[in-house]
C-alpha cells in the first residue's frame, strides 16, 4: 500500500514570544519562549525566538501577552444533560437524579447529537481538547445514541474518550432509575463489546477511545460491575464509574454490600490503573490508601459537587498519597456552565476551604487540568504537556488585558483570575478555537438546535 504522506513536506506553526507553562515532569516554564508544531506533533519548545532553519512554515503567530498552556483535559461529563439545565436547582443528589431521570429516559439520537454539541462547544471555548462523556440512559427506542455523540464530538473536531455507560438496577430492584431505564445485563455487555469493537482506536495520536462505564453501585448490579470489569481487561480499555460522591451513596452501599463504595469496588474488581472514579467526594485514609498503591484515578468535579451540596473531595491528600487526580465538569443539568477553564479556579478556591492557604497552589489546579486529566484517562504519552514528541494540543490564553494585565505571574492570571480570552486552541495541531469562535461549525446553528432539543425533550413528559 501506497503511504498517502511519502513525499509530503512537513507544515509548521511556530509561536513564539509567550510566556509557557510546559506541565513536564520538572514544571518547566519560559517568559518569552517558543513552540513549533510540525503537522499534529510539538517540535521543538524553549526559551526565546523559534530555531531559524525552519522551513515550510504555513503559520506565525506572535504570542505577546499570552500564556501557552497544554490543552485541558475533562475527566467526567454526561453531555446529554445540556438540554436539561436549570432544572431541580435545590437539591441533593438522589433526589435531584429521581426529579430527572424520568426526562432523561425520553431521550434520543437526535436529541443527544444536538445536546452533546452544545456540551463540546462550550468545553472547547473554555480550553479543552479532549473529553470524556460518560452515557448510561439508552431508552429501547433512542436510535443509534452512542454514535450520535460520537458524531457531534467529530464535527467539532475533540480528542474524545466515549465511555459506554449503563444502568441495570431499575427501582424494583433497590435502585433510583425507574424500570424503563434500565438495561438488561446481556444486553449492556453485548452493547459494550461492540462499541469497543466499533470505535476504539488505541493508536498513538487517536482522536476516539472508548471506555466501558456502568454508571453507579446505586444503579447497576454486582453482576454487571464484575462482569463489565472483565469484559473491559479482555479488550484492554479503560473502566469509569461514579464513586463515594455524597453521604447517601455511603450509606447505601453499606445497607446494600455491607461495607463502603471503595471497599464494595475493591470486591468487585474495580480498583486499578486503568480504572478511575468520578467524585470521591467522602474518602477516608483507609479509601486513599487504596487508591494510591493499586493507581485508581479520580475525576474531581468541584463545581458540581458544590451545585449538589455534595461536599469537598480531599484533593490535597490524595495529591499527597499519589493518587491519580484530574478534572471534571459533570453533568451540565449540575453545572450549568459546562466550562472546564473556570473549574480551575473552583478547584483552587474550593479545596482551600479546608483551612489550609497551600491546599492547591496554582501550578498544582493547572496540572489537575492538564496532565492529571491525561494520566488518568490513560494518555500521559501523548498529552497533557507542552513537550517535544507530545501530540500539539494546545492553548493560547491572553493575559494582556484589562482582567489580567496587573496580574504578575501568568499562570496565576488563569487559574485565579477570570478565565482569560483563548485566542486559540489547537487540537492535532489543528485550530478549533480562534479569538474565542469555533471554527469547525456555526455557532448559532448549535445553539438553536440546543433550545429546539430542550423543548422537544420537556415536551415528551
Amino acid at each position: 500500500m501506497t503511504d498517502p504522506t511519502a513525499g509530503r513536506q512537513v507544515e509548521r506553526i511556530v509561536i513564539e514570544n509567550a510566556a509557557i507553562a510546559t506541565v513536564d515532569a520538572l514544571d518547566t516554564e519560559y517568559t518569552r519562549g517558543h513552540v513549533v508544531i510540525a503537522d499534529n506533533v510539538i517540535e521543538s519548545v524553549g526559551e526565546g525566538p523559534a530555531p531559524q532553519w525552519l522551513d515550510n512554515v504555513v503559520r506565525r503567530i506572535n504570542a505577546e501577552g499570552h500564556l501557552v498552556t497544554p490543552g485541558l483535559v475533562n475527566t467526567h461529563h454526561h453531555f446529554y444533560q445540556w438540554i436539561t439545565r436549570g432544572l431541580a436547582q435545590d437539591n441533593i443528589l438522589f433526589d435531584w437524579l429521581v426529579a430527572l431521570y424520568p426526562t432523561w429516559s425520553r431521550i434520543d439520537a437526535e436529541l443527544v447529537h444536538a445536546a452533546t454539541q452544545g456540551s463540546a462547544a462550550a468545553l472547547l471555548k473554555s480550553g479543552c481538547t479532549t473529553a470524556s462523556d460518560h452515557h448510561y440512559v439508552f431508552p429501547h427506542d433512542g436510535g443509534d445514541i452512542l454514535g450520535a455523540s460520537i458524531e457531534g464530538v467529530a464535527e467539532l473536531g475533540m480528542r474524545f474518550t466515549a465511555l459506554r455507560g449503563s444502568m441495570s438496577r431499575g427501582k424494583s430492584d433497590g435502585g433510583l432509575p425507574p424500570d424503563h431505564a434500565v438495561e438488561k445485563t446481556e444486553d449492556i455487555l453485548i452493547a459494550s463489546e461492540a462499541a469497543v469493537d466499533k470505535w476504539h482506536d488505541a493508536s498513538f495520536g487517536s482522536m476516539l477511545h472508548v471506555a466501558i462505564a456502568p454508571c453507579s453501585p446505586f444503579s447497576v448490579t454486582t453482576e454487571l460491575m464484575k462482569e463489565a470489569a472483565d469484559l473491559a481487561r479482555r479488550k484492554g480499555v479503560r473502566l469509569h464509574t461514579h464513586g463515594s460522591e455524597t453521604a447517601e451513596e455511603e450509606q447505601f452501599c453499606k445497607e446494600l454490600f455491607g461495607m463502603g463504595p471503595t471497599d464494595y469496588f475493591e470486591s468487585v474488581g474495580w480498583l486499578g490503573q486503568d480504572v478511575w472514579m468520578a467524585h470521591c467526594v467522602h474518602m477516608n485514609d483507609s479509601d486513599i490508601h487504596k487508591f494510591a498503591e493499586t493507581g485508581t484515578g479520580v475525576a474531581h468535579c468541584p463545581s458540581s459537587n458544590a451545585r449538589l451540596a455534595a461536599g469537598i473531595a480531599r484533593v490535597p491528600d490524595m495529591l499527597a498519597a499519589g493518587v491519580p487526580v484530574g478534572l471534571g465538569v459533570d453533568g451540565t443539568a449540575s453545572n450549568e456552565s459546562g466550562e472546564l477553564g473556570t473549574e480551575l479556579r473552583n478547584a483552587l478556591l474550593i479545596n482551600r476551604l479546608h483551612g489550609r492557604p497551600d491546599a492547591l497552589t496554582a501550578r498544582q489546579t493547572l496540572r489537575l487540568g492538564t496532565m492529571g486529566g491525561a494520566r488518568v484517562l490513560g494518555r500521559q504519552a501523548e498529552i497533557g504537556s507542552v513537550e517535544v514528541g507530545k501530540l500539539a494540543d494546545l492553548a493560547l490564553w491572553k493575559v494582556d488585558g484589562i482582567m489580567h494585565s496587573s496580574i504578575a505571574d501568568p499562570v496565576a492570571a488563569l487559574v485565579m483570575g477570570a478565565l482569560p480570552p483563548l485566542s486559540l486552541l489547537l487540537v492535532n495541531g489543528r485550530p478549533v478555537v480562534e479569538n474565542g469562535t469555533l471554527t469547525q461549525v456555526n455557532e448559532d446553528r448549535i445553539a438553536k438546535a440546543c433550545a429546539d432539543a430542550a423543548k422537544e425533550l420537556a415536551s415528551r413528559g
